[in-house]
């Protein structure tokens, strides 16, 4: 039996808890000068006609997705005046919760549902399945504050041993050999990790289990694995404190690591900045997860930095939906805002408001969206 999904707004805590939530319509409202009334059909790339859809969709997830959501709401908007789509940024682990308990219509997330929680959203979802969606493709940044060292390379062992905390000073032998132009002060290192269940910290950990051999020593997790480290709630609260304290480096989506400084990585030999191009070259070059189908659309990222030109610390932010809803108008909501984000416009969009995000590619569009047809 289907679980109804209700849109009480005070289950996901969206009355003052979240100053980015803003609703699509009242976005649309700004824009009605330079849009056609409401009620005409006019198509979008998306291939959505505008004015034909009406009520409110919730979302929580992951932080990484929050400028990304707000570009696509935004612009939405523009498409269906009268759907109203709230995204309170709660973190991933958070988000997939709500989606599991019901709360929400959808979720954000940075780390893939695992198997268990694959059967418990698909028996939330009516038993009929879910669809898990791979719209934002974005580097996670090595982003540190060291005044006077504005280019630094780190290998895949220097990041796990300053995050485990084996190497506790900028100017180790270890730093240096891998910087010799560089002037690494005499400066403690004052690593900063997430303190909130994080799909950042899921893909973060990954790479490291995945690409520094011996230097570390745990497993990939969404909840940070090491004791004593300096840690803060959710993107914004990790890079506000990398902000405020030198020597300070933390681990977060690109997009949102504003003034700091941002590490090259070892990549097959060399270094390598990020970029959503690198990020993106990863997908294409990793297989399909185990979980995968032609709805659950995952992957097993290689993260070794052995594939060339392609940056190794990726997260896949996906989008996860139900195939069925009680509700025939929260299904079609979902549906035509799953449709715009992933759409060339939707991915566009985000990528030109700053969001970090490289565009998904046009063969994986097509799996999206052959995907997203599933729901109703």
């Amino acid at each position: 039996m289907k679980i109804a999904r209700t849109h009480k707004v005070a289950t996901v805590a969206l009355a003052g808890a979240l100053a980015l939530t803003l609703s699509a319509c009242q976005s649309g409202d700004s824009e009605s000068d330079s849009t056609t009334d409401s009620g005409s059909a006019t198509t979008s790339e998306s291939g959505a006609s505008q004015g034909d859809l009406s009520g409110t969709i919730n979302g929580s997830g992951a932080s990484s997705q929050t400028n990304a959501q707000q570009a696509w709401r935004d612009n939405f908007a523009l498409v269906q005046s009268g759907v109203t789509i709230n995204y309170e940024a709660t973190g991933s682990g958070t988000g997939r919760e709500q989606f599991i308990g019901g709360q929400v219509d959808f979720a954000g997330s940075d780390a893939a549902l695992s198997s268990d929680e694959l059967t418990s959203a698909t028996n939330t979802c009516g038993g009929v399945g879910v669809v898990e969606l791979p719209v934002y493709i974005s580097p996670i940044a090595v982003a540190y504050n060291l005044p006077g060292v504005d280019d630094l390379n780190l290998s895949a062992e220097n990041v796990a041993d300053i995050f485990s905390g084996a190497v506790t000073n900028w100017s180790d032998d270890s730093i240096a050999a891998n910087n010799p132009d560089a002037d690494l002060p005499d400066l403690a290192i004052i690593p900063v990790n997430r303190a909130d269940k994080s799909g950042t910290t899921e893909n973060f950990t990954q790479y490291l289990a995945d690409a520094a051999g011996d230097a570390w020593s745990y497993d990939p997790a969404e909840v940070w694995p090491v004791d004593g480290t300096q840690s803060a709630e959710k993107t914004s609260g990790v890079v506000q404190l990398t902000q405020s304290v030198e020597g300070a480096v933390t681990y977060a989506d690109a997009s949102q690591i504003g003034s700091l400084s941002h590490a090259n990585i070892e990549v097959d030999g060399s270094f390598l900045a990020y970029s959503p191009e690198a990020a993106a070259a990863i997908v294409d070059g990793s297989p399909a997860a185990a979980d995968a189908s032609d709805s659950v659309l995952t992957f097993d990222l290689v993260r070794d930095g052995s594939i060339a030109d392609a940056y190794p610390i990726v997260m896949i932010s996906y989008l996860i939906g139900c195939q069925s809803y009680d509700d025939a108008a929260t299904a079609a909501n979902v549906k035509a805002y799953f449709s715009y984000i992933a759409s060339a416009e939707g991915q566009q969009v985000a990528t030109d408001a700053g969001a970090g995000n490289a565009p998904i590619s046009d063969d994986l569009r097509a799996k999206v969206e052959a995907a997203i047809e599933t729901i109703g």
